[in-house]
Formats: C-alpha cells, sequence, structure tokens
C-alpha cells in the first residue's frame, strides 16, 4: 500500500514540475515588473492553472496519506527495539563511574616515571 501511494506522489510531484514550467511566464519573480501583475483584476483561469490545481491538491492529499501511513508503522516501536539491544537492567548503576579528581590532573615532579627520557 504504501509503495503505490509513494509512486502515486512521485507520478504528482513530475506532472505538477512539468505543468508549471509550460505554463506562461508573467514577467518578473512574485509578479514583480511586467506591468501589474497580482495587483490587476483576476485573471481567467486556464486549463494549466486547473490541473495545477488538481495536481496540487492530489500531492497535499497523498503526503498526508504518506504521513499517517508512516506513524501507524511506527507507533508502539522504538529505535532501541528495533536495534535488538537488550534494555539496561534496573541493578546497573545510572550513572558512569567517574574517576577522581587526582585521576584528571598532570603527574607532579616527584613522580617515579619521567615523562621525557633523559638525553644521554
Amino acid at each position: 500500500m504504501e509503495n503505490v501511494v509513494l509512486i502515486i506522489h512521485l507520478l504528482l510531484a513530475l506532472g505538477l514540475i512539468a505543468v508549471v514550467l509550460m505554463q506562461r511566464s508573467e514577467g518578473g519573480g512574485l509578479g514583480m515588473g511586467g506591468g501589474g501583475g497580482a495587483m490587476t483584476g483576476r485573471a481567467a483561469a486556464t486549463a494549466l492553472s486547473k490541473v495545477t490545481w488538481v495536481l496540487a491538491i492530489a500531492f497535499i492529499v497523498t503526503s498526508i496519506t504518506l504521513t499517517v501511513i508512516a506513524a501507524q508503522k511506527a507507533s508502539g516501536t522504538s529505535v532501541i527495539d528495533r536495534l535488538g539491544v537488550p534494555a539496561p537492567e534496573a541493578s546497573e548503576p545510572a550513572t558512569p563511574n567517574v574517576p577522581a579528581g587526582s585521576d584528571l590532573l598532570p603527574p607532579s615532579a616527584g613522580d617515579n616515571a619521567p615523562l621525557v627520557p633523559k638525553a644521554d
């Protein structure tokens, strides 16, 4: 079911791209230039604009359908459940062992092992 809706969704996307590219350009982007554009009276709806609306609505419907299908498949599962790793037991400590503060300091001059070997 999901594959069928996905294929329809992809075909609608390609069709929507093709129909938008076939439409006549009205001038500059977003109605700028070209003598008014969006500020003039309502233009007559052409066949291509009607097809664009139909494809756009169908594209949105298939998008919502794919979202609902994906949500139904994912309900009640977790990413950790899919990994197959057993859940941590309650007896394990909640925080990892933290080293003591003295372990984080560099060795002092009085330590037994020198950091740099002595030259002969």
